[in-house]
């Protein structure tokens, strides 16, 4: 009977997290289409709304996978905190550099001191 009772829940618990995950994804993948202009046109750290909120949709994404998936709420608190606090770090700094030097070789390349050659 009680087993019963388990396997319920963790349906349903599969469930929740696939409607949650996949509601992250269509937002991302709706914004991406329709790409709303004030989102592309403030910017916040040299950054546009649009791409902090890809990048925020994605490790939260990143983030409830590690929790759910890799059974992270059962663990200890400093084993949670070393694993995923260190990987959304990682993830957030990787990101942020890219997009600062993308943007820093866009705005070079448009301002005119180097020409497209491709």
């Amino acid at each position: 009977m009680a087993h019963d009772a388990s396997h319920g829940n963790t349906v349903k618990r599969i469930w929740f997290v696939f409607a949650l995950l996949s509601i992250a994804t269509i937002i991302e993948v709706v914004l991406g289409i329709i790409k709303p202009q004030v989102m592309v046109d403030n910017k916040f750290l040299a950054m546009s709304l649009l791409n902090w909120t890809f990048i925020i949709l994605t490790i939260y994404k990143a983030y409830y996978i590690t929790w759910t998936f890799m059974h992270m709420e059962g663990e200890t608190k400093g084993l949670r905190r070393s694993v995923v606090w260190t990987t959304v770090f990682l993830v957030s700094y990787l990101c942020f550099i890219l997009l600062i030097e993308g943007d820093y070789i866009h705005e070079v390349l448009k301002g005119g001191f180097i020409k497209y050659n491709f």
